[in-house]
């Protein structure tokens, strides 16, 4: 599953290699492309186990000290992935998810960011919260001709 997600995500590079080794007899390229994509797919894999790991022991010590209006807000920013919510959580999000007005918002939400599930940036309405799990970004991988695996930028 992972190495199809992969290639879904550098899906006009796989287009590009296979175009390439398609006009001749020649896939030495497309094979490396394929190898990169496949170690880039399993480093992919393994962030995805970490974060898993990481969110398991988040809710065991959060175990018992959470309202049941944290615990969904928290439960909901989990289920984004590693990444949270894009920009971060923000009061007025964490309304729309408990449905509560913005001053316990705001006091859930300090005791989110008190208990280290949370951490919290910005000042007044550009305060925003991310989860308080390490996030591990996944580069590109190319496998060159020597047979070497790098890394690189996403184009």
């Amino acid at each position: 599953m992972a190495l199809a997600a992969t290639i879904i995500l550098r899906r006009k590079a796989y287009y590009r290699a296979l175009e390439a080794a398609t006009g001749s007899n020649e896939i030495t390229a497309w094979l490396r492309w394929f190898a990169g994509t496949a170690v880039e797919a399993q480093r992919r894999s393994r962030a995805s186990v970490e974060f898993l790991i990481d969110k398991t022991r988040l809710l065991d010590r959060l175990r018992g000290q959470l309202n049941a209006r944290q615990e969904q807000a928290l439960l909901r920013v989990l289920r984004e992935g590693p990444d949270g919510f894009a920009g971060g959580l923000s009061t007025g999000n964490y309304v729309t998810i408990t449905k509560v007005s913005s001053a316990t918002a705001r006091r859930d939400l300090a005791g989110l960011v008190s208990k280290g599930a949370l951490t919290k940036t910005g000042k007044r309405r550009y305060t925003r919260y991310h989860l308080a799990i390490p996030t591990r970004t996944v580069q590109p991988v190319v496998v060159r001709a020597s047979g070497d695996v790098k890394s690189v930028e996403p184009a």
